[in-house]
């Protein structure tokens, strides 16, 4: 009897064993990396929004991946100047809301040189971001990181795993569902996502707000990326009044 058990455990270890160590990986018509594990990426407008699973983690962090047609506002040198600035925003009754720029240095992922950046309440207020941004070809590219100041070191880890898979390469052919933002959408603006200070929000429920900092970033694909926060809130507020 006990030889069976043991069969038995060893067989399940066996099956198990595959399973856990396998990792799903994201690909888009100009990237890819690996998901952390229960998570998964849905294409929201032009950008793609990676996010657990688990309802509750949702609340926690979200990967946001976005990408527009190069203009003059698009290399390194700009992104990295524009990363070193504090953003400040104005908050509901008055007050404002100014983030704080931890860090920001130039990295080589996988061959391929971006900025890499992390700001506390940049994005959204109690929550850190962490950007990557780069160029290739005709596209200027941003993976943002954010996650609640609570749950920070927990997915510091997780989140370094995801980086140290990202790939960068030449654009496929468009399949329709996916098209790059362009270089002189002004739309882009100074927008970001906001929410009263000292909490941590639910990011999937934020407001639209208006930035402060000037319109020479208007053309910055770091603008794209907090737009694309404010599509997918805006879209889930709409199929809720539907429903």
């Amino acid at each position: 009897m006990q030889s069976l058990k043991t069969l038995f455990l060893a067989l399940v270890l066996i099956i198990a064993i595959p399973t856990l160590g396998h990792a799903k990986t994201f690909s888009s018509q100009f990237s890819e990396f690996e998901l952390p594990t229960g998570w998964d990426c849905a294409l929201e407008g032009s950008e793609w929004v990676c996010q657990s699973d688990d309802k509750d983690r949702k609340k926690e962090a979200i990967i946001i991946l976005a990408a527009k047609y190069r203009g003059e506002q698009d290399s390194l040198d700009l992104y990295q100047a524009y990363l070193k600035q504090a953003k400040s925003f104005n908050l509901p009754g008055g007050k404002t809301q100014v983030s704080e720029a931890k860090s920001v240095v130039i990295k080589t992922i996988n061959g391929q040189r971006w900025v890499d950046a992390l700001h506390l309440a940049s994005e959204v207020p109690g929550f850190y971001t962490r950007y990557l941004a780069t160029v290739k070809d005709n596209l200027g590219i941003a993976v943002t990181f954010s996650v609640a100041k609570d749950h920070y070191d927990a997915y510091q880890d997780i989140f370094e795993k995801v980086v140290a898979t990202l790939k960068v390469f030449d654009q496929k052919a468009s399949d329709g569902k996916w098209v790059p933002k362009k270089g002189d959408d002004t739309v882009l603006d100074g927008t970001t996502v906001i929410g009263e200070a000292n909490t941590n929000p639910d990011i999937g429920k934020q407001k639209k707000g208006t930035g402060s900092d000037g319109a020479s970033t208007t053309e910055s694909i770091l603008l794209v990326v907090g737009v694309a926060v404010v599509g997918l809130i805006i879209m889930r507020a709409k199929k809720k009044k539907k429903k």
